[in-house]
C-alpha cells in the first residue's frame, strides 16, 4: 500500500463522520453505503483495492440502541461480520485498522469509571454485537485500536442535543433519566482525537496496538445534561423545558442500558498524550448551531 495513500473512513453519515470531514482534512476519505457497506465483504474489498489506503478507520455500524433489540441480525451483521471482514482486509494488505466502539459493552455495576482493561458484560443486543466487533478485529488484525467512546453529541446527525432541543418544542416539561452517569464527548474534539492517533499509529516503530477509551472528562447525569443543553439554548432565545428527573426502573426501554457510562481515558493520554477539551464548550458550539437551524 503506498504511504501517500489515504485515512479510509468507513461511514459518511453518522456524527463521527460528518465531523471528520468538517475538519476538511484533504488525506481523510468518508465512504458509506453503497461504497462503503458492512454488509458486503465483496464492497469492501473493492474499495480498498481502488483507494489504497494508508489506515482504516471504522465509524460504521448499526447504532440504533432500542430498534437493536428487534433487528439483531442486522446489527450482527453490521456490528460483528462487517468489522471482521474489514480485519481481515486490513491484516492482508498490512495496514492499521482503528474500530470505534461503545461504553454498553460494560453493564454499568461498576461504582468507578471503566478502564480498557475491565471485562465487558453487555445488557443489550447492541452492547452484544459491538463487544463481539471488538474481539473480531483483535482476532484478525493485529495492527489494530478498538477505541471505545461514550455519550457522543454534535451538530451533526441525531444525537442527545438535538433530540432534546426538538422535544423542547414539543412540550414543557421532558423527563430524563437522572441515575445514568457518563462522560458527555463533543465529537468534533473526538474526530480530532481520532486523527492524532492515526498519525501516530503510522509513526515508524508504534506498536502499542489494543484497547482504549476515548471519552470527555466531567461527569454528568442523562438529566443534569439535559438542563445543561436548555440553559445553552434560553440564552440565545433558544427552545428550553423544566426537566424532570426519572429513575430509569421507572422509564422502560427495549434495550437496557448501563447506568454507568463513564469511560477513563488515561491509558490513551499516557500512549497518544490526548486529552479532550471540555465537553461544555462543545456543547455551546453544537446548541448555537442546532438552534439556528430550527429558526
Amino acid at each position: 500500500m503506498s504511504a501517500a495513500g489515504p485515512i479510509l473512513v468507513i461511514g459518511r453519515t453518522g456524527q463521527l463522520a460528518q465531523s471528520l470531514q468538517a475538519l476538511g482534512r484533504p488525506d481523510v476519505r468518508c465512504v458509506g453505503r453503497p461504497e462503503g457497506d458492512l454488509a458486503d465483504p465483496g464492497k469492501l474489498a473493492d474499495l480498498v483495492a481502488r483507494t489504497r489506503p494508508r489506515l482504516v478507520l471504522n465509524a460504521g455500524g448499526f447504532t440504533k440502541v432500542d430498534p437493536a433489540e428487534s433487528e439483531a441480525e442486522e446489527a450482527f451483521a453490521l456490528n460483528r461480520d462487517g468489522p471482521a471482514a474489514l480485519a481481515r482486509l486490513c491484516a492482508s494488505v498490512g495496514i492499521p485498522l482503528i474500530h470505534i466502539s461503545t461504553d454498553c459493552v460494560f453493564d454499568g455495576r461498576k461504582p468507578a469509571p471503566y478502564t480498557p482493561d475491565d471485562t465487558p458484560n453487555p445488557l443489550s443486543v447492541y452492547g452484544r454485537s459491538k463487544l463481539e466487533g471488538e474481539e473480531a478485529v483483535a482476532i484478525h488484525c493485529r495492527q489494530h485500536l478498538v477505541v471505545r467512546v461514550s455519550w457522543v453529541f454534535s451538530e451533526h446527525a441525531s444525537n442527545f442535543v438535538r433530540t432534546m432541543l426538538k422535544f423542547a418544542t414539543q412540550r414543557e416539561m421532558i423527563q430524563v433519566v437522572s441515575d445514568q452517569t457518563g462522560y458527555p464527548t463533543y465529537c468534533p474534539d473526538l474526530a480530532a482525537g481520532l486523527l492524532a492517533m492515526a498519525e501516530q499509529v503510522l509513526a515508524p516503530g508504534f506498536d502499542a496496538w489494543g484497547t482504549y477509551h476515548l471519552a470527555g472528562r466531567e461527569e454528568i447525569d442523562r438529566a443534569g445534561m439535559a438542563d445543561a443543553i436548555f440553559a445553552e439554548s434560553r440564552a440565545i432565545g433558544g427552545p428550553s423545558a423544566r426537566v424532570s428527573p426519572i429513575l430509569t426502573r421507572d422509564f422502560p426501554t427495549p434495550a437496557k442500558r448501563p447506568l454507568n457510562a463513564r469511560l477513563e481515558s488515561a491509558k490513551a493520554a499516557e500512549v497518544f498524550g490526548l486529552k479532550l477539551p471540555d465537553w461544555r464548550t462543545g456543547l455551546q458550539k453544537s446548541v448555537r448551531v442546532l438552534v439556528a437551524e430550527m429558526r
